[in-house]
């Protein structure tokens, strides 16, 4: 059963809908659903407005971080938190283009490639395709799930070790799209560079199948100008035309972006499953949201990623409604309902759990 599925059985009978939905939390199932139906609306304008301010902030921000020498280092410093910041909600747009069909937002997958995907040397490719398979009921949390890895079961250092790791991530684009992207000319190393390097995940086990159909041309459009892009930077550097210093302050705003990204990931979900299937009212209590009254989550979870759970029980609602939804679940589910136990107080609070649990079984 997926989703989607789950979606639509209020619908059916009572008998289908009881067999369905055996060892689930149906009055949360159902009222998702409802609410799926009512709130599931794009709405073009937030989505155009968010991201040109956005990447009017952070671009600009990072222009004048590069441009304005000499600055004190408070100001400095402020530019850097701006930059980053408004970079990094930017780049946070992919994971709604993975869920938006091409009609939802008119043009957007093109615009934002232009001026995020690309500068960012994260091609919406990376995402679409592989994200999708983390929401696939039979997949989420298995080891055929390409975003997921049972921290909770593994020593207390990878927890470290798995935000540290995201520090060396514009180094690893850097050759993927300067190196790899070049020689996958080659069909050998096209096939190794599709499979292993073509997907944002988390799961070293997970190899990716190659595109078909629509998916296949865009990828190639995309691949191909992102390469061009990085080989181009890449020689303005070696040539002296590009700065050293605004170059490594590019990388140096992406790195920190990641970082943050990668702790954000890091409290996303819990992370206790074994590799068995989940029903979704598990895949939902394994997954966090962090909701009001924390303020701080809008900068380091943007774009409806606070509402990490509750996206897992509706992965095509737009990031706009989610607080609706959740503020209309909160209201009309008793207290005992299984959709409080997905919501935290705090990053801090999960990242204890986390740590609590690491270590304390084998994987």
């Amino acid at each position: 059963m997926s989703l989607s599925t789950a979606a639509r059985l209020p619908d059916s009978s009572p008998r289908e809908t009881n067999g369905a939905l055996a060892g689930e939390d149906v009055a949360l199932i159902k009222l998702a659903a409802t609410l799926g139906r009512e709130l599931g609306d794009y709405r073009p304008a937030i989505y155009w407005a968010d991201t040109a301010a956005s990447a009017i902030i952070g671009w600009g921000a990072l222009a004048a971080l590069i441009l304005a020498d000499g600055l004190p280092m408070a100001a400095t410093a402020a530019l850097a938190v701006v930059a980053v910041l408004a970079l990094y909600r930017l780049g946070s747009f992919i994971h709604e283009i993975s869920h938006m069909k091409d009609d939802s937002v008119p043009g957007y997958r093109l615009a934002w490639n232009l001026i995020a995907g690309i500068p960012l040397m994260i091609p919406s490719f990376m995402y679409e395709g592989v994200h999708n398979l983390h929401h696939a009921r039979n997949r989420y949390g298995t080891v055929r799930d390409p975003e997921y890895m049972a921290l909770a079961l593994k020593p207390k250092i990878s927890v470290p070790l798995f935000v540290a790791i995201a520090a060396l991530g514009p180094i690893g684009l850097l050759i993927r799209w300067g190196l790899l992207a070049p020689l996958s000319l080659l069909k050998p190393v096209r096939n190794m560079v599709r499979a292993r390097f073509s997907a944002l995940s988390i799961n070293p086990e997970f190899r990716r199948d190659p595109p078909a159909g629509p998916a296949a041309a865009r990828w190639t459009v995309m691949e191909v100008a992102t390469s061009t892009f990085v080989i181009a930077v890449l020689t303005g550097v070696a040539t002296g035309l590009i700065p050293l210093r605004a170059f490594a302050i590019w990388l140096a705003a992406l790195s920190a972006s990641m970082v943050i990204n990668q702790v954000r990931t890091l409290v996303a979900h819990l992370w206790e499953n074994d590799g068995k299937v989940m029903t979704i009212t598990a895949q939902f209590l394994d997954s966090v949201n962090v909701p009001p009254p924390a303020m701080l989550p809008e900068l380091w979870a943007p774009v409806g990623l606070r509402y990490h759970a509750l996206h897992h029980l509706l992965p095509g609602l737009p990031y706009h409604a989610l607080p609706e939804a959740h503020r209309r679940l909160l209201a009309e589910l008793p207290a005992d309902n299984s959709y409080h136990g997905g919501n935290h107080r705090s990053l801090s609070q999960v990242i204890a759990r986390l740590w609590a649990s690491a270590g304390t079984a084998r994987a």
